[in-house]
């Protein structure tokens, strides 16, 4: 997850539901511990604090910002989707970084943060989990 100045998704959900007057949006169920597979273009616009028309903007120009849509056509983001949009908007509006530059700076950031061994770790816990469920299974 992105560290630095900007607060996480889920901090930002958490301090906005206090000056929220409607209980029953995403603010309000993370408030309670529910969370959200996937949130609206509209949730993660007020977490960001920036227009709808300005998130979509920024799916056409960053490779690493793409939420799927649901079958209405809609766009569904999800945790990861909400930490990459943070991302931009803290490279663009607090450290000021253009559009291209923000585009290297996240290519950067995602070319240092892939583990060659982190793919290997999670065959050999597959591995282990398989094994125990076959050993259920013969025993």
């Amino acid at each position: 997850m992105y560290l630095g100045q900007l607060l996480t998704y889920s901090e930002a959900l958490i301090g906005r539901i206090k000056a929220s007057d409607k209980p029953r949006d995403a603010m309000a169920m993370l408030d309670s511990g529910i969370t959200k597979l996937y949130y609206t273009i509209s949730e993660v616009a007020k977490l960001v604090e920036e227009e709808a028309h300005v998130l979509r903007y920024w799916e056409t120009e960053f490779d690493g910002l793409g939420p799927r849509k649901n079958r209405a056509g809609k766009r569904v983001y999800t945790k990861d989707d909400i930490d990459v949009v943070f991302r931009i908007r803290h490279l663009l509006r607090d450290e000021k970084f253009t559009i291209d530059g923000a585009r290297q700076a996240l290519k950067k950031s995602r070319k240092r943060s892939v583990e060659p061994s982190s793919g290997v770790e999670e065959l050999k816990e597959m591995r282990d989990f398989l094994e125990k469920m076959l050993d259920r299974i013969a025993g």
